[in-house]
């Protein structure tokens, strides 16, 4: 069975390219990326309230600590070719993640009817952080700023009261406190609907990460090919984790999916933020550009083959 949800992105790159002039109306656009958010985190938060794992916190600090090494481990890598604050723009971009490549894989998984383990949810917010801060320290390590105070406040401020961390999280909490009879009701619309919400989103997101093509040609072919090579390696860094977990072939792909994902949303906003001087139109065309239809294109189908054949190994 071929799944739908990834030919939606396609066509929006192809009616951008095509220069059709389609677009959907921003409120809308901005509707559906609320919706998408909570709903994750409804979902997760009810699955947490199901679980009665013991190993939950261990499993958050692992997903932290795998936010955290990332930028350490890509950081090199960038700073071949870019400036220290550029390289480390960049490692924020992909130390933190894509919650909408997890989306998509939660839904590819959910077609194939392969489980999930529900606190993934609270391990895709909590791993948004923690690449962010990582990387602002490395751009400013050995780096005086007589406002370096309340750059930090703004930067704390700003990582942790991002949109997205904050329906994420609320998501879950709620999702937490009340339980699945509590969010029943609500089934039809958080549930029934998500599929489709996700494809006219994906649609959207074709279309931007076609117009965001002229910014990677003038990158040049070493972002690009960092922006293909890392989503996979990265993803192993993820299987590890996931391993160390002990998560089923589910949690392992989704896992994965976070780990050689790319931030397209809060880390941009944090790094325009935390190193000014890094050129943000980098870290935004790498992310959008070639990771995130690598991902949802090539990427989730290797991690959940990987994972299966891992799994029956």
């Amino acid at each position: 069975m071929v799944d739908a949800v990834p030919f939606f992105f396609a066509l929006g790159a192809v009616a951008s390219l095509a220069r059709s002039g389609l677009r959907l109306p921003a409120a809308v656009f901005e509707t559906l990326s609320i919706y998408l958010l909570l709903a994750i985190g409804l979902k997760g938060g009810v699955e947490i309230a199901r679980s009665e794992s013991a190993t939950l916190w261990v499993d958050a600090l692992l997903a932290i600590g795998l936010g955290a090494l990332i930028p350490l481990l890509v950081f090199p890598l960038f700073r071949l070719r870019f400036s220290r604050p550029d390289a480390a723009s960049l490692s924020a971009h992909y130390g933190s993640v894509s919650i909408v490549t997890f989306a998509v894989g939660a839904a590819v998984l959910a077609g194939r009817g392969i489980e999930v383990e529900g606190h993934l949810a609270l391990l895709a917010a909590l791993m948004e952080a923690p690449a962010l801060i990582v990387a602002t320290l490395i751009a400013r390590w050995g780096v005086k700023s007589a406002d370096g105070s309340s750059t930090a406040g703004a930067l704390v401020h700003e990582v942790f009261a991002n949109k997205s961390v904050v329906l994420l999280g609320g998501g879950i909490l709620i999702g937490w406190i009340a339980g699945p009879q509590g969010l029943e009701p609500l089934s039809p619309l958080f549930v029934d609907l998500f599929k489709g919400a996700l494809c006219l989103f994906l649609l959207e997101m074709g279309l931007i990460a076609a117009d965001r093509l002229p910014d990677l040609k003038k990158a040049g072919l070493f972002l690009v090919g960092c922006a293909l090579a890392l989503p996979p390696l990265l993803a192993l860094a993820g299987w590890g984790v996931a391993q160390a977990m002990g998560l089923g072939v589910g949690g392992t792909v989704l896992m994965m999916t976070l780990a050689g994902s790319a931030s397209y949303i809060a880390a941009p906003t944090a790094m325009r933020i935390a190193v000014p001087e890094a050129n943000p139109a980098l870290g935004v065309a790498a992310a959008l550009a070639v990771t995130f239809p690598f991902n949802l294109l090539l990427g989730i189908p290797l991690y959940l083959w990987w994972a299966q054949a891992m799994a029956g190994a």
